[in-house]
């Protein structure tokens, strides 16, 4: 059960005691506040939803793309029950409010990932940027174990402006698919593999460590943050063809 927490509120966005949102990110940056959800209580997520859908039912516009991040189900229940409307993707933990994408712009963001195992990050940073406005495409489970899936998918990673590349294990696919293209790189460790792999740590550190250059490198299981910059560095990109 959510409780009512009747928070007092000194002016739009600010809850006393727990939030002010940053209303005016989209004009600074090009980009809404994101609202990352795991590290709240069901109650807080509860109050922050609430209070985009109060200032959405007096009249603000301008609010949206909001996006929710790392929502477990309790704290998904708890965005959806104040903004019903809003898309919820279970896989990658993550729903965005108002659930309709804007209308593209800007170069085409390819999402790749090594195996399935990476796909709820995949997923998460493929979402970030399509509701940043760019045109996204997901490509899943072209690891290097299978050095022929990725070669097969070469010519749809040479039509993007930017490709975010996820991988745990060895996290040695960003390196081989840099060293294919010319757009940037965004590398994406995830926390998977066994043992000695330390919860993304070995990954991480083979995508700092890359030899091809053009890759940029955001922090394990980072699918906002890979999926937000790659949309960026898209933005000013020519539109692909049709």
């Amino acid at each position: 059960m959510i409780e009512n927490l009747e928070p007092s509120r000194a002016a739009d966005g600010r809850i006393d005691g727990l939030v002010e949102l940053d209303l005016d990110r989209a004009r600074r940056r090009g980009a809404p506040e994101a609202v990352l959800c795991d590290a709240k209580s069901v109650d807080q997520v509860a109050a922050i939803a609430g209070e985009y859908a109060r200032l959405h039912a007096e009249g603000r516009e301008d609010l949206g793309p909001v996006l929710f991040t790392r929502a477990d189900e309790a704290r998904a229940a708890a965005v959806l029950s104040a903004l019903p409307e809003a898309r919820h993707d279970q896989g990658a933990r993550f729903l965005a409010w108002p659930a309709e994408p804007p209308e593209p712009t800007g170069g085409l963001v390819v999402v790749a990932c090594a195996g399935t195992s990476d796909l709820p990050v995949a997923r998460e940073a493929e979402l970030t940027s399509r509701y940043l406005g760019r045109p996204t495409r997901l490509i899943a489970d072209i690891g290097i174990a299978g050095l022929h899936r990725l070669l097969a998918r070469l010519p749809e990673l040479r039509e993007a402006a930017c490709v975010v590349v996820a991988a745990g294990m060895d996290g040695a696919l960003p390196t081989v698919v840099a060293g294919q293209i010319s757009a940037p790189v965004v590398a994406l460790p995830t926390s998977v593999g066994y043992g000695v792999a330390e919860g993304g740590r070995a990954a991480a550190l083979t995508m700092l460590s890359a030899c091809a250059p053009g890759i940029g490198v955001v922090n394990i299981d980072n699918g906002y943050g890979a999926g937000h910059l790659a949309a960026q560095i898209a933005r000013w990109a020519p539109p692909p063809e049709r």
